[in-house]
């Protein structure tokens, strides 16, 4: 009877040990950040912005080609021109009453002062989209970060448990070789064997939730990603540290790049209203052919043509372009006073990161001294249960409370990377 419980133990505890999954494959946090940035949909906004902006400006290059057209024009008039006087022997035509007109008619820009500035503002326009595009896509980091740390977590955790269930199982096959030999209780074997399965359950519930997790960094990212693949956190303490010492300078935000952009966006609008208070010159021409043609006294119809040069220019515009520039100074004081609200909400948003940074490596210090403490009471209470000096609930209990410093130390850890790449994303910073 004992053997088969000695038998029924060891086959339990190698079970447990066969749980442990083999981990092969590895991903990188700077990865997954990468891929679920390219799988967003919004994404595609940048490339179709650029081929609206593309579109834009071949409308503005066409300018520069003839623009021809066709008309074509049938009218009957009341009165004609006629000649009053009359001389003896000499007939006056009579025009006729109903006119025909049919012509094709070519414009040709040769200076356009606004082309130019037109094609600035577009540009600027495509910029300023951009960076409200990254803007926009900047959210899918943190959604990112709590999903990858998460499933890091529940990771560490279960490596953690997995050796606390192959020394909980170390410690069974020991007591019931003794159980065996009449130096062990039976309640020893019972009490450990319950305690396994306590670890193995805990595991299961470590890797369903870390199942869970690693499904929704599938979902974020659109990469299938292996059930034993192992997340690797990036190393980030060097670039934090030097992030909080000039804290104030860092402004790598797309937000800060859209406010750039949109005050440059501002000054092109501006050169745009100067360039089209200027004159523009070009060249026309027209073929046609109607009743009467360009003889207004003729009665035939005729073909014609005629061609020459033409300005256009609006000197006064009754102050239009004086409200566009105030126009366009409020929008910059407008963008100017956003940018400032954008970096004092930043600033307050990073001072609770930077308690947590410091509050967790603190905390890491005591936990590495918690931790080596409960294995020194682990170490002595093996050695007091191989002697029978203590019973194996105790060493369970010995156990359970190293386990629970273990798991707080990963879990402090990785809360504190969690933090590191927190702050970094926060302000804007590649994480690498």
């Amino acid at each position: 009877m004992r053997r088969t419980a000695a038998l029924l133990c060891v086959a339990i505890s190698n079970v447990a040990l066969a749980q442990t999954p083999a981990r092969r494959d590895s991903i990188d946090y700077a990865t997954m950040l990468s891929a679920a940035t390219a799988a967003d949909p919004r994404e595609a906004q940048l490339s179709l912005n650029e081929r609206a902006s593309r579109l834009r400006l071949g409308s503005i290059d066409a300018e520069r080609l003839p623009v021809l057209s066709i008309d074509a024009q049938s009218q009957y008039q009341s009165a004609v021109t006629t000649i009053g006087a009359s001389l003896a022997g000499v007939m006056f035509p009579m025009p006729a009453h109903d006119t025909y007109d049919a012509h094709v008619g070519a414009e040709q820009s040769l200076f356009d002062p606004s082309r130019g500035a037109r094609r600035a503002v577009e540009r600027a326009r495509l910029a300023e989209s951009r960076a409200q595009v990254r803007g926009t896509l900047f959210g899918i980091r943190q959604e990112l970060t709590d999903a990858f740390f998460g499933a890091a977590s529940l990771q560490e955790r279960i490596a953690e448990t997995d050796a606390s269930i192959a020394d909980v199982a170390a410690r069974l096959r020991e007591t019931v070789i003794r159980f065996r030999e009449g130096a062990a209780l039976r309640g020893d074997t019972a009490s450990l064997a319950a305690t396994l399965d306590e670890r193995r359950q805990d595991r299961l519930s470590l890797v369903g939730e870390r199942a869970a997790a690693m499904a929704r960094i599938t979902l974020l990212t659109g990469r299938a990603i292996p059930d034993d693949a192992v997340l690797v956190a990036p190393t980030t303490a060097p670039a934090v540290r030097d992030i909080i010492a000039a804290l104030d300078a860092v402004r790598s935000r797309p937000e800060y790049e859209q406010f750039a952009a949109t005050r440059d966006r501002l000054a092109q609008q501006e050169a745009l209203a100067s360039a089209q208070d200027r004159p523009r010159v070009s060249a026309y021409g027209r073929l046609g052919y109607g009743r009467p043609g360009l003889n207004m006294l003729s009665t035939d119809f005729q073909s014609y043509w005629l061609a020459g040069v033409q300005l256009h220019w609006t000197p006064m515009r009754w102050g239009a372009t004086s409200r566009d520039r105030e126009q366009l100074e409020v929008e910059r004081e407008i963008v100017a006073t956003n940018e400032a609200a954008f970096s004092r909400s930043l600033a307050r948003s990073v001072q609770p990161t930077l308690a947590t940074i410091a509050r967790l490596d603190s905390t890491l210090a005591l936990d590495a001294g918690v931790v080596a403490l409960r294995e020194q009471v682990v170490h002595e209470a093996q050695v007091q249960l191989h002697e029978g000096v203590i019973t194996a609930a105790t060493y369970a209990d010995r156990s359970t409370e190293l386990l629970t410093a273990r798991l707080r130390r990963v879990q402090h850890r990785v809360a504190l990377e969690q933090a590191r790449v927190t702050l970094l994303n926060t302000l804007g910073v590649e994480v690498r």
